[in-house]
């Protein structure tokens, strides 16, 4: 019999689901991936749908996948863990999905059951439940973002019909894959807290909801969101139920029984894989073991299509504009607050593929024998004091929490060449980097004392802008050896707490052996450290300047526009 000790981690991100084989120590074995759909409505840019049907068959796919290409036995799996995005899954009490599509199939069965994390459609009903004065807004930063499920529960229930409102059951789409997993409908504390308005220490509010018209919620006991008993919230990697379904294990190629770990919201798990990382230092050794307390000094910037920005603390900070304090999210006694950036990724995407010199820049790739993004940088030659950008085209997620601001470019020229678009691939990166100390400052005025950010996700193989994020933060980026599969990682770190969980743990003793875990898995991190010279760090300081002070304009501007209109 085989003694190795492999655990599973699956991600789900925006567009694709990622399985990872992993061992003892955290080295990948084996990966897989499978794109997911993503329904958008032409006649309304707000709407993203997904389906969790597809979803589970693309886990299936994957995971089977990667025990087929690593050739193991199933029983050598000993841990599975699941992270996924914030979205709203909607399904009947059998499980079964309930259509989020407009129309009058909303509230039906339907495969399209997901609302999606950048799904902005609930913009009116956060406008009212932003209007209200709640101790659930204290937790969010102020400001409820409509990203989160509430905002996106209300506009369902305005749009289905009362029976078909009342044979929902919401989850966070994390919380929904450990349940299609074991059959046990519990909740992560992570989703819980993050996305779904309860209240740490105070749990599910029946004020609030009956003040922004979900009376139905309260009147079942909060049947339709779930974790109404203590023991069905659940901490990071707590194992859900008797592991894997035999139904569900039929379908991954696993044992039944395989245990499970409570899921992450996927910023988490990147948090989870990168944060315990060491690294060298500069002479060349490994930089040593340090005590749990020092992630409260470490920043994790998740960063893909959005970047979700996630620290901890000891005790409760509130941050205007960021979202938390929330409570016990991973670690159980610990606070955590989330910032984020709604479009980064997806920005320089959207500022390389719309310029008028696209096709001679991939053309100069092909030729180089190099990807797009080293392609523009050999060509940036020019300074970037006369071009300003403000870089919310999708509205700012933190630390203003305004759906509504949106993108500005000042310094425009008729240029439309490829040393143009240098330029504004530049002036972009620029952009996100004095966004991200806009948030690392917020979070330090606070309470917080970050004196680091740890990187995960595509953006961070990005060299330019992992060298504009020292420089404008002014502290170290570390970057650990897993960053396009951090959160991966993450996921099957909470499938190995789960396999060796014991229910007598003290939370001192839970806190010790899952950060231990994290550590012995997570690989040394390469760092880059703050290079600007002494007249470069002057002209961020006045770009920053020129930055926050954009912010002001448009809002001016808004309001300004808003009075002569009516």
């Amino acid at each position: 019999m085989s003694s190795a000790k492999y655990y599973i981690g699956v991600d789900v991100g925006t567009g694709s689901a990622r399985a990872g084989l992993v061992r003892h120590d955290g080295t990948l074995v084996a990966s897989s991936s499978r794109d997911i759909t993503t329904w958008r409505d032409p006649q309304d840019h707000r709407i993203y749908e997904q389906s969790s049907t597809e979803i589970w068959d693309s886990i299936a796919f994957v995971v089977r996948d990667v025990l087929a290409e690593a050739k193991i036995a199933p029983a050598d799996v000993k841990g599975l863990g699941f992270d996924a995005t914030c979205s709203t899954t909607v399904t009947d009490f059998n499980g079964d999905p309930v259509s989020v599509t407009k129309g009058a199939g909303v509230g039906q069965r339907g495969t399209r059951n997901i609302m999606l994390w950048a799904d902005h459609r609930a913009e009116k009903e956060a406008e009212f439940i932003n209007s209200q004065r709640s101790i659930v807004l204290d937790y969010v930063g102020g400001t409820m973002s409509l990203e989160m499920e509430v905002p996106k529960i209300l506009w369902l229930k305005k749009n289905a019909t009362v029976e078909d409102f009342a044979r929902c059951q919401f989850f966070d789409l994390p919380d929904f894959l450990t349940y299609r997993a074991t059959g046990y409908s519990t909740r992560s504390v992570c989703s819980i807290t993050c996305k779904e308005s309860f209240v740490p220490s105070k749990g599910w509010q029946a004020e609030f909801f009956n003040a922004i018209g979900l009376p139905e919620i309260v009147q079942n006991h909060f049947r339709q969101m779930g974790a109404v008993n203590e023991d069905e919230r659940l901490t990071a990697g707590t194992p859900v139920g008797r592991g894997l379904s035999k139904q569900a294990a039929d379908e991954l190629g696993l044992l039944e029984g395989t245990p499970v770990g409570s899921g992450l919201i996927d910023a988490y798990a990147g948090w989870m894989g990168t944060i315990a990382a060491r690294h060298k230092e500069k002479d060349g050794r490994l930089s040593t073991h340090v005590a749990f307390e020092e992630a409260g000094h470490r920043l994790a910037a998740i960063a893909g299509t959005s970047t979700c920005h996630v620290v901890q603390s000891r005790d409760a900070i509130f941050v205007k504009g960021v979202w938390g304090p929330y409570k016990d999210p991973v670690f159980p006694g610990w606070w955590m607050n989330e910032g984020g950036q709604s479009s980064t990724g997806q920005l320089i995407d959207f500022m390389i593929t719309t310029h008028a010199a696209y096709p001679e820049l991939k053309s100069v790739a092909e030729q180089r024998e190099t990807n797009i993004h080293q392609g523009i940088a050999e060509t940036w030659t020019e300074m970037l004091k006369d071009l300003h950008f403000y870089p919310d085209l999708h509205g700012n997620r933190s630390p203003i929490a305004d759906p509504r601001m949106r993108g500005s470019l000042v310094g425009m020229s008729l240029s439309a060449t490829l040393h143009d678009l240098a330029r504004k691939y530049a002036v972009t990166l620029e952009a996100i980097a004095l966004q991200t100390r806009h948030i690392v400052d917020s979070l330090n005025a606070a309470g917080h004392t970050i004196n680091s950010i740890y990187m995960s996700g595509s953006q961070a193989q990005n060299v330019a802008l992992m060298q504009w994020f020292a420089d404008a933060c002014s502290i170290p980026i570390f970057i650990p050896h897993s960053f396009s599969v951090a959160v991966v990682l993450g996921s099957a770190i909470l499938g190995r707490f789960a396999a060796e969980y014991r229910t007598s743990m003290s939370e001192e003793e839970h806190n010790r052996r899952l950060w231990t875990m994290m550590e012995e898995m997570t690989p040394p991190a390469t760092v880059v450290y703050p290079a600007a010279a002494p007249k470069e760090r002057k002209m961020l300081d006045a770009k920053y300047k020129i930055f926050l002070e954009n912010i002001d304009i448009q809002k001016r501007w808004r309001q300004e526009m808003e009075d002569a209109s009516k």
